[in-house]
């Protein structure tokens, strides 16, 4: 401080307060290191695949009940029990689901494992099996309706075979006189008969 009786202004001891500030900021430096201490870091799982189907369709077109004393559980929309929460809709439910928030209440991190080359090769090899078992059950499908009609073209054919032959049969047994006795009026109008036999 300044020893003139007319400097009213406050002087501030430089030394005193470096000193105070370096005190502070060591505290913190040592909280901070406790506090690294006390809580190690949590170690999440990565993120995986679902391995339950997700059920949307159940309470589709059904209509509920709602009291003041339902529980949350049962009450419209859509429930998630790990966190516990109504979603009203099912594509914010999917949302949800899918969200930081709650893979964090399953102990996931929101991180995805890195796949080595031989997990992508059996994963093409698995996919292309399955590939292959659709084109084989398709091939198979496509065979049997092709056998089924070639069957019915075979019968078709026996079916032609034996009405010629009953037509030949009738032929042979009927008298060739009938032929010019046949109306004019037929004739003309382009008939052989009036359906007395076939021919």
């Amino acid at each position: 401080m300044s020893m003139r009786p007319d400097d009213h202004r406050r002087k501030w001891d430089k030394d005193e307060f470096e000193k105070i500030a370096a005190e502070r900021l060591k505290a913190e430096l040592e909280e901070e290191e406790k506090a690294k201490k006390k809580a190690p870091p949590i170690k999440r799982e990565l993120l995986k695949q679902r391995d339950y189907k997700v059920d949307l369709d159940s309470k589709l077109g059904k209509s509920v009940v709602i009291t003041k004393n339902t529980p949350t559980s049962q009450s419209g929309g859509y429930y998630c029990n790990v966190c516990d929460c109504v979603v009203k809709d099912s594509i914010n439910f999917l949302d949800h689901i899918n969200g930081k928030k709650h893979q964090r209440n399953l102990g996931m991190s929101m991180k995805i494992e890195r796949s080595s080359l031989d997990q992508v090769k059996a994963r093409f090899a698995l996919n292309k099996r399955k590939l292959e078992e659709k084109k084989r059950e398709y091939e198979l499908d496509s065979r049997l309706r092709e056998a089924a009609e070639e069957e019915a073209r075979v019968k078709e054919l026996r079916r032609e075979r034996r009405r010629d032959k009953k037509r030949k049969l009738m032929e042979s047994d009927e008298p060739e006189d009938d032929a010019p006795a046949q109306s004019e009026l037929a004739q003309i109008m382009g008939f052989s008969g009036f359906g007395g036999a076939k021919k």
